[in-house]
């Protein structure tokens, strides 16, 4: 999952969990159910386990929070909310490596006293925090429509249609989605699925096929013919096909006028 979280204001989906639950522990979704649907649109794992996450909270505290921050959301070290890492990390898999070894040339020092089981804690509490961040918009905006359609027209003839069109791949699209979750699809992108990714090894010729998973050390595909290959993230030239990459530059320019005028709009498209 490529990701980046840098969204001006996030409006998301139907309401599912109580309040109560967000400011303390999401409740868990699995794959059935409205809850699990949510999870899924989300692009979110499993729920995070309460008791490791409470224990990886200390451990946390005592370790991480003078460089990222008191809820990992950032200090003097960067984000770990929006951190690749964290985001593809399914059980401190990803997470404790990263924990043990350091990254020196980033002037993040090893910590490699750390027990398998305490990785795994750390690694449950920064799933924590990005469900939390995600969870602000999993209630019901009832007044989600407030911009004006006019102006989101405009917006969208500037900004979106090269790419889209009211009377082709969008048509009806306001009658297929709500309006909270039409603007939820252009502020929450997310990682588009079976991305194309072209390898360049130091020596050989270019590797392109379906990417299979990328982090900060390692990239992996599958090519055209069902080979696997893959390589140290540091010894190759990668380049990643992001068929949402105009969503994800917009995310810096929206003004909350410009996300409540496009969805404005949208809602039109009956």
């Amino acid at each position: 999952m490529g990701v980046q979280f840098r969204v001006l204001a996030i409006c998301l989906i139907a309401a599912a969990f109580q309040l109560a639950a967000q400011e303390d522990f999401p409740p868990p979704g699995g794959r059935g159910g409205r809850g699990g649907n949510i999870r899924e649109f989300l692009g979110l794992g499993t729920a995070p386990d309460r008791d490791a996450a409470t224990r990886g909270e200390k451990l946390y505290t005592a370790n991480c929070a003078f460089c990222h921050g008191e809820k990992a959301r950032g200090a003097e070290g960067p984000n770990l909310v929006r951190s690749t890492v964290v985001l593809h990390d399914e059980k401190g898999e990803l997470i404790g490596p990263v924990v043990t070894k350091g990254v020196p040339d980033k002037g993040m020092p090893p910590f490699p006293s750390f027990a398998e089981g305490q990785l795994i804690d750390i690694a449950q509490y920064l799933h924590l925090q990005v469900e939390l961040v995600a969870n602000r918009g999993l209630y019901k905006r009832l007044n989600v429509v407030t911009g004006d359609p006019k102006s989101g027209a405009a917006y969208f003839a500037a900004n979106c249609a090269g790419c889209h069109s009211a009377t082709g791949d969008l048509a009806h699209v306001g009658t297929r989605y709500p309006p909270d979750q039409l603007q939820n699809r252009f502020v929450w992108p997310g990682a588009p699925r079976n991305r194309r990714v072209t390898v360049s090894p130091a020596s050989g010729p270019p590797v392109s096929g379906t990417l299979k998973r990328i982090d900060d050390f390692d990239i992996s595909l599958v090519d055209s013919v069902g080979a696997f290959h893959s390589w140290p993230r540091n010894t190759v030239k990668v380049e990643v096909e992001d068929r949402l990459d105009g969503h994800r530059r917009l995310l810096d320019k929206y003004t909350d006028q410009d996300m409540h005028n496009l969805t404005a709009y949208l809602a039109t498209l009956k």
